[in-house]
């Protein structure tokens, strides 16, 4: 089930040092390596206004959605990990801590009317890497990283509906929500991501279970193939009977970071053969004429790429790297896509009037492709900081030096809803990550059921 450790020629060619406009990048250099993520981070942060009279703490302007900074956080929390470069950390700490809402569980008032499952479970994701990673913890004061993790599992556990399919997560909270009966993988896979990490950390079985759980679903709901390709989403006003067959790479991403940490914490052939199964069918995510360099394939190739769609691979990367800490057996396998594909997302960085700006499209080597934004920006900084990965520690736990605290008690108290809002909120108004355009569904599926307007 393993991949050949042996690179291609046209990947190899890829490794070396690459000069584009104001980056220079070379794999065998890790300050070079943290020069170039430095670069793209800065470029990142550009975007970013949080910060300056007319800004929101901790959210990005439009046209990003609220779950985008939540990632952006995340991303920076990496590239502090990778780099040991402290430049971003104040604005993480404020950003993470001001949307937490009132209590405490990534339900801020400013967004609650049209929050996702998976756009709260991005939040959480970045506190669950801050807890693993020691992060520097908030004031005493101030919500935990480890508590707001399980602020945000323990809101989504309560809400696991048997009322429909078996089971699974929807991926709207609120019924007057469009895609309140559309049950979407990544909100199901961010919660089972985050159950096998927390389980890892605390040493709490409650957790696993629930990764078990959320795994069995998703498997026999048919959210995910027998060739472990996972989908977007299904609908539960046909009981999940069809499913929407687009595949995304940050579906696979955190299944894959899931499925080690279950194998870590199991130590089971099982779990040892469906980590290497997600692994290897994340082969459709890296281009077939450029060895090893990933690719949005089910949007890059029409140039349909939405907005949230442009950041999908830095998660990918990031999860990719992660998982090697926790299950070892997948370094090689995984390093040779991570080096190829950072060699060219350095190339790809060559825009804009400073020269270092990031395109999306990685396959196209040396050639900016006139996109930019923060997706562009943080995916190539993921994959550049991801080569570091073999130089630094893994993510601790509650017995390995993890200090920060939890509360087991948090996000228990159920939702409050907010009330409808006044006018109907559409795509357009909508926070999701797992958005679905119609041009896109179109383009590639030729108009079918799960077309969401």
């Amino acid at each position: 089930m393993r991949l050949s450790s042996t690179c291609t020629a046209a990947s190899a060619a890829l490794l070396g040092a690459q000069v584009v406009a104001g980056i220079t990048l070379d794999l065998n250099s890790h300050d070079s390596i943290k020069s170039a993520a430095s670069t793209v981070a800065h470029g990142m942060m550009k975007f970013y206004n949080g910060n300056v009279t007319g800004g929101i703490v901790g959210m990005l302007p439009g046209p990003y959605y609220w779950w985008e900074s939540g990632a952006m956080w995340g991303s920076l929390i990496d590239y502090w990990y990778y780099t040991g470069d402290t430049t971003y950390n104040s604005f993480v700490t404020e950003g993470l801590l001001y949307q937490v809402g009132p209590n405490k569980d990534y339900m801020p008032p400013n967004q609650t009317k049209s929050e996702g499952n998976d756009d709260q479970g991005f939040w959480g994701l970045a506190a669950m890497s801050a807890a693993e990673l020691k992060f520097p913890n908030p004031p005493d004061d101030k919500p935990q990283w480890l508590a707001l993790a399980q602020a945000v599992f323990n809101s989504q556990a309560i809400r696991w509906d048997n009322s429909t399919c078996g089971g699974g997560l929807r991926w709207q909270i609120f019924t007057f929500n469009n895609g309140y009966n559309y049950k979407n993988t990544i909100s199901n896979g961010c919660f089972f991501n985050m159950a096998a990490r927390l389980g890892k950390y605390t040493g709490n079985q409650t957790y696993v279970d629930w990764a078990e759980r959320m795994w069995d679903w998703v498997e026999n709901v048919g959210l995910m193939s027998p060739g472990y390709a996972f989908y977007d989403g299904t609908d539960d006003t046909i009981n999940c009977t069809q499913q929407n067959h687009i595949q995304w790479t940050y579906n696979a991403g955190v299944f894959l970071l899931g499925s080690a940490t279950m194998w870590n914490i199991t130590n089971s052939p099982v779990w040892y053969d469906r980590t290497w199964a997600i692994f290897n069918a994340t082969s459709v995510f890296f281009s077939p004429t450029v060895a090893n360099v990933m690719y949005e394939v089910a949007c890059e190739p029409n140039g349909n790429c939405d907005i949230d769609q442009r950041s999908f691979k830095a998660y990918l990367a990031r999860w990719m790297a992660a998982s090697t800490k926790v299950a070892p057996f997948l370094t090689n396998a995984v390093m040779i896509k991570i080096n190829a594909s950072a060699a060219a997302a350095a190339l790809q960085c060559s825009g804009g009037n400073d020269g270092t700006t990031c395109g999306l499209q990685w396959t196209k080597l040396g050639v900016w492709d006139g996109n930019t934004g923060v997706g562009e920006q943080m995916s190539a900084m993921e994959v550049i900081q991801s080569t570091l990965i073999q130089s630094v520690a893994g993510p601790v736990t509650n017995n390995t030096g993890g200090t920060s605290k939890g509360n087991y008690a948090a996000g228990t108290g159920g939702d409050t809803n907010p009330g409808a809002p006044t006018g109907v909120i559409t795509t357009g108004d909508k926070a999701g990550a797992g958005i679905l355009t119609a041009v896109i569904l179109v383009g590639i599926l030729g108009g079918a059921w799960w077309m969401v307007a």
